[in-house]
């Protein structure tokens, strides 16, 4: 890349944590693209960023500016507290807390391109991942005009493994942060969840001692008593602990460390990347997981079964959704204008009690409950007659009986094995 005209160089937007990969691309990209490099990074909870430090180090690897953003509050209510509500979970168990991270942070790259004319944006996401496609298609959705730099797909770029990007950094005078060849896990975290991918890791048939933990205990750590703790949820959405209103980031930052500390919300799991490999993952995600759990609570409580069971359904197309990279989708926002049809009614308390990594429901109360104590138990009650469901039985087992009086030996039923009496 030349310079143009004025003898100004163009501009880079580059998605900056100030890890490994992304401290050497700030280098990589003016070698490489004789450019001027802005760096954007988004404060999303990440432990405790520091702002004028990471503009330092930006700047002392070669960046012209850098900017850095407190996200947290967009970030849970805009991202994480709509996908809560859906009850999306990826492969039915991945809270997605790397997945709607980067439709956010993407969406800053591009304002902060577009303020400051830049011609491209770039990434610090391989190949391999499923960053790539989170960050490339929000770029699509919002400007598809800025050019894209890729470093990890890029011909030019020959590093390619962690171990030598460690190798480029120290050639370079760029601070590792603890990184080393010895302990190379490549971690993300934000305020919803912390991941640990590489290593021991790449291997699921090797036990570890999960000494890459940070936010939460192991069981063995855990205290040896319980502790409850009680969500309060408002149309689907937590507002208060233990009968103590908090905003968003001030809620999920508490019930973090009490799950946390009781060992709560680590999740080592083998998932299918979206680009068709299979990697192994461990996360944390304490406080989330106490939110999943207190929510789906509530919504057996309250929610029909007609209305529950497409909640579910739909719950998967929201996780693959969110997972793709696909947030700025106009199927995604339909999807919430369901979801918020049926959390109307989401509104009560739940509470939990918490043991060396369980999550047990102890109490559910809404004033939108549709449980009928008499109903629901073992006595003859007025509004249920047992008599009734035998005709019910008869209709609703009706296809079955005709098929067999009609078909007989030819409906090839396998009943199994069949013992001797």
């Amino acid at each position: 890349m030349s310079a143009d005209s004025n003898n100004t160089k163009k501009k880079v937007v580059l998605a900056y944590s100030g890890g490994l990969d992304t401290s050497i691309i700030i280098p990589w990209l003016k070698e490489n693209y004789d450019c001027e490099v802005i760096a954007f990074a988004a404060d999303l909870g990440q432990g405790d960023i520091n702002a004028k430090e990471l503009t330092e180090k930006a700047l002392a690897t070669g960046a012209s500016k850098c900017f850095v953003l407190d996200l947290r509050k967009e970030f849970l209510e805009d991202y994480v507290w709509p996908t809560l509500r859906a009850g999306a979970k990826y492969e039915s168990t991945y809270l997605l807390g790397t997945s709607f991270a980067r439709p956010l942070i993407a969406k800053y790259q591009v304002k902060i391109a577009e303020a400051e004319g830049a011609y491209a944006v770039a990434h610090g996401a391989t190949g391999k991942g499923n960053d790539q496609v989170r960050f490339e298609l929000t770029y699509a959705a919002l400007n598809p005009s800025l050019e894209l730099i890729a470093p990890w797909k890029d011909p030019k770029w020959t590093i390619s493994s962690r171990e030598e990007a460690i190798d480029y950094a120290k050639s370079r005078n760029i601070p590792l942060g603890g990184i080393s060849k010895e302990k190379i896990y490549s971690e993300d975290g934000n305020l919803w969840h912390l991941s640990h991918e590489g290593g021991i890791l790449e291997d699921p048939a090797v036990e570890h001692s999960y000494d890459m933990l940070q936010i939460t205990n192991t069981l063995e750590a855990a205290p040896p008593v319980p502790e409850h703790v009680t969500i309060t949820f408002k149309n689907g959405t937590p507002v208060s602990v233990n009968g103590m209103e908090k905003d968003s980031v001030s809620l999920l930052t508490y019930l973090n460390r009490v799950a946390g500390k009781n060992g709560c919300g680590v999740l080592d799991i083998v998932e299918n990347r979206l680009v068709g490999l299979k990697s192994r993952g461990v996360y944390e995600t304490p406080g989330g997981s106490l939110l999943y759990k207190a929510h789906e609570s509530l919504e057996q409580l309250v929610l029909d079964k007609e209305t529950l069971f497409e909640k579910q359904k739909l719950s998967m197309t929201y996780a693959n959704l969110v997972y793709n990279g696909q947030w700025f989708t106009p199927l995604r926002q339909a999807l919430d204008a369901f979801v918020t049809e049926t959390q109307k009614v989401v509104t009560g308390e739940v509470k939990l009690k918490l043991y060396k990594g369980n999550i047990i429901p102890v109490e559910v109360k809404s004033p939108y409950s549709l449980y009928d104590m008499e109903l629901g138990g073992f006595s003859d009650v007025e509004m249920y007659d047992q008599k009734d469901a035998t005709g019910f039985i008869r209709c609703f087992g009706l296809p079955m009986k005709t098929r067999a009086l009609l078909l007989g030996d030819k409906t090839n039923i396998d009943f199994g094995k069949t013992q001797e009496f």
